[in-house]
């Protein structure tokens, strides 16, 4: 008998930061527990960076490298330079990779990439694969820079406009991405995002890393423009009780996770507030130094993650004593599951939204820029399972935490948040919406 045909090869390609390469990854582990061969195309530069680690020998996700360009460059880079070099070069080396790939005994299939890239579907069209695009921010964020390409909305925005899009709450200039430190004469940034939807209608699925029961009414307004698919959150897919125990990671970050659990594992349950910027958000010294005693007049113990990169930032002869522990990275997923965890201060970036949710943990939000500032919005005033700081004073910061830990509002956000976790455990698990949209893509692909 003839042998059997491959499974049909998925590549991968994330943007080169941690924060898009987590989300894309897990997905990518969760495709590869199916019927799917899947190969994650990781940036040279970034893996000689980072720590690649298996759970398992038979983990069925492959790394392959391709250059951007950024290995060659030295000293530091402006937006725009950095992203007219990466598309410059990774273009035609994903050109080159995709043709070298299809004389082997498993050619690639599809190509999901990474929404900020919509010319990967160009590169990957012209040699036969089906394309998918990959958003690695909510539904309405994305929705609002839908909009702004599109003209329904502009950039600066009116200050005492307020502003109503389809399925979207009323929000003010102050609830829209913030792009004030990205802006420059070309507007680079924005352009990047706004286009994420230039080609939007020729791709073949749209996967989103969020879930329908947090965003229902912007997802099915979406969802009568493209072929969405809701998959997240992905940091639930490859869960051990949902027997997807075979996954590959890539950390920039080397967590101290050891010094972090037996810190936690001493402490009184919901006694600890757990403080992190994410991998790229910046405090300024002064904001620092407000949010060291901010945590140090609140009655709670503190876990702050506070990158190599950012330590010199702390105030002068600050001491956590007792009371905190400062690390430069941890396990976010492990702390946030921890039973001495009473709520996260956050920038709300939207894995870090993501995670909180997903772990039923309340959000004191210090957002920075870019969608951190609806990401914030939404856990606030539309979700209720957090505050937004509105100054960045010690005493609104100690004020914020008590109030989330403490009182009515707090146990009322604290029953939200437990609601939403439950949704967000239900959406991934068998028969929930992202993992019958998983399932339901495979077989699509299967018959394509």
């Amino acid at each position: 008998m003839a042998a059997p045909p491959p499974p049909p090869h998925v590549l991968v390609l994330p943007c080169p930061a941690q924060g898009h390469i987590n989300p894309a990854l897990a997905f990518a582990n969760r495709l590869a527990s199916t019927s799917l061969s899947v190969t994650v195309l990781i940036t040279t530069d970034l893996i000689n960076k980072a720590t690649v680690s298996s759970s398992s020998s038979s983990s069925s996700v492959s790394i392959a490298l391709i250059s951007d360009g950024k290995e060659a460059v030295e000293g530091p880079e402006t937006f725009e330079a950095e992203f007219k070099r990466a598309r410059a070069v990774l273009s035609p080396n994903l050109a080159e990779f995709i043709d070298h790939n299809r004389s082997s005994a498993s050619p690639a299939k599809l190509l999901v990439y990474d929404s900020t890239m919509p010319w990967a579907m160009d590169v990957a069209r012209a040699r036969g694969l089906l394309c998918a695009p990959f958003f690695t921010m909510s539904a309405a964020v994305s929705a609002i820079f839908y909009h702004l390409k599109n003209g329904g909305l502009k950039y600066p925005y009116e200050e005492c406009e307020e502003v109503c899009l389809p399925s979207l709450p009323r929000l003010g200039a102050k609830d829209l991405p913030s792009l004030s430190m990205f802006i420059n004469s070309s507007q680079t940034v924005l352009k990047l995002l706004c286009d994420q939807f230039s080609n939007l209608e020729k791709a073949d699925w749209v996967f989103f890393n969020t879930f329908d029961m947090l965003e229902r009414e912007i997802v099915e307004w979406m969802a009568r423009k493209w072929p969405i698919k809701t998959i997240g959150p992905t940091i639930l897919l490859n869960k051990k009780d949902n027997n997807n125990n075979n996954h590959t990671t890539i950390n920039l970050f080397e967590p101290k996770q050891d010094s972090c659990t037996q810190w936690l594992d001493s402490k009184e349950t919901d006694s600890v507030v757990y403080v992190s910027f994410g991998s790229l958000a910046s405090l300024g010294e002064p904001q620092m130094e407000e949010l060291a005693h901010g945590l140090a007049a609140s009655r709670l113990h503190f876990l702050w993650v506070v990158r190599a990169s950012e330590a010199d930032k702390l105030p002068q002869g600050f001491d956590p004593g007792e009371k905190g522990l400062v690390v430069a990275w941890c396990d976010q997923l492990e702390v946030l599951s921890h039973r001495a965890v009473a709520c996260f201060v956050s920038h709300c970036g939207w894995n870090s939204t993501l995670e909180a949710v997903g772990h039923g943990v309340p959000v004191v939000a210090l957002p920075q820029c870019a969608d951190q500032t609806t990401d914030a919005k939404f856990l606030e005033d539309v979700w209720g399972v957090g505050v937004v700081v509105r100054g960045c004073e010690r005493e609104e910061i100690a004020a914020c935490i008590e109030g989330v830990v403490g009182g009515e509002r707090g146990a009322e956000m604290r029953r939200k948040a437990r609601e939403l976790k439950k949704l967000a455990k239900e959406a991934v698990e068998c028969g929930g919406t992202s993992a019958s949209n998983i399932q339901c893509f495979v077989e699509e692909l299967l018959c394509r």
